[in-house]
């Protein structure tokens, strides 16, 4: 990418966990603490993810459905809080700030969603969607027509469409609407959670080269959340690898795609769809994607990992440097076993 990052956090995760567990009444937690029930069983979506992108640079985060990606991106968002860890913007705990701070950084912060259809309030004309938030918080100077028609003219869209309502917008029109939604409360972070995969590969195009052309004009920071390697590729600086909540692998765009190293990481790039691919024979990944309500002990890959030792089976490996920028969560790593 040609845009200059600054090397300063904009965002950094450390520690961040995220568990979701069914809620128990008082009789059930009674029979907990005289230890006649057990407690209920909790998926840990987000497992202790480190975590840091920089002002102006685009991190894709890549990996399976169900691996914990769009969590993430809610915790990393505020829409829903970490059940350990710290989220830290501009180098402070989003806890510890006060309320009125939190709300600002809410405001830098915004999110588009993956499903067109689902994310925008059926019973709202385009003018209200676009225009609620920044007129709840006071962001309209002038005339709210005239603002509403600047965001939209910005996202690619009509105007005159204003007075319309979602059903009346193909997939591709009502995403340009979250998007405009989105930076109308001027962000400086946006979180693209599978923003494109609702969508037709020609209308895909127009829309990743949206977010381009908005990032040069206004300075955004992107979390771009993906499982399409062909697409994060094009759009990303560094990729971020999850699997099962965790992240196992880290570095430049272009380390990745040339110079995997975690197994996982090699496993999805073997079998990515490419143009200039001689033919080959077809061969899946072993196993399926464990359930997060029983995650395997020590690497969660190991199951379906070719290269998997007893140590792999105890011992989770930790996210360690294993190049300039590139990290990596493998025991292979550290010369085999211990």
């Amino acid at each position: 990418m040609s845009i200059a990052v600054d090397q300063s956090p904009l965002i950094e995760l450390t520690g961040v966990s995220r568990r979701f567990g069914k809620s128990v009444d008082f009789a059930g937690r009674l029979a907990q603490k005289l230890g006649l029930a057990k407690p209920p069983a909790a998926v840990r979506a987000v497992d202790n993810v480190d975590l840091t992108v920089r002002k102006g640079e685009v991190l894709g985060l890549v990996g399976e459905s169900g691996c914990g990606k769009s969590t993430l991106g809610r915790v990393v968002a505020g829409i829903i809080p970490p059940s350990a860890g710290a989220v830290m913007w501009r180098g402070h705990d989003r806890a510890a700030m006060s309320a009125t701070e939190q709300r600002e950084v809410r405001l830098k912060v915004q999110m588009v969603f993956q499903n067109p259809y689902a994310s925008l309030n059926p019973r709202r004309s385009v003018s209200d969607i676009v225009s609620e938030a920044p007129r709840i918080h006071g962001l309209i100077a002038g005339d709210k027509e005239a603002f509403v028609d600047a965001q939209l003219t910005r996202a690619g869209l009509d105007p005159v469409l204003k007075r319309r309502y979602p059903h009346q917008f193909s997939g591709g029109q009502r995403q340009r609407i979250g998007i405009a939604r989105a930076l109308a409360v001027g962000p400086e972070f946006l979180i693209c959670d599978e923003a494109v995969a609702a969508l037709d590969v020609s209308i895909q195009a127009q829309i990743i080269n949206l977010f381009m052309d908005l990032r040069d004009t206004l300075n955004l920071t992107y979390l771009f959340i993906s499982h399409d390697l062909g697409v994060v590729e094009h759009i990303s600086d560094r990729v971020a690898i999850m699997y099962l909540g965790r992240i196992v692998e880290e570095a430049p765009t272009e380390d990745v795609f040339a110079r995997p190293n975690h197994p996982y990481t090699q496993a999805l790039l073997a079998e990515a769809p490419r143009i200039d691919t001689e033919k080959r024979s077809f061969s899946p990944m072993k196993g399926e994607l464990p359930s997060p309500l029983a995650p395997p002990p020590g690497c969660h890959f190991h199951p379906r990992c070719p290269h998997a030792m007893p140590r792999c089976r105890a011992e989770a490996p930790q996210l360690k440097q294993i190049a300039p920028g590139h990290r990596s969560a493998c025991h292979l790593n550290d010369g085999g076993a211990a």
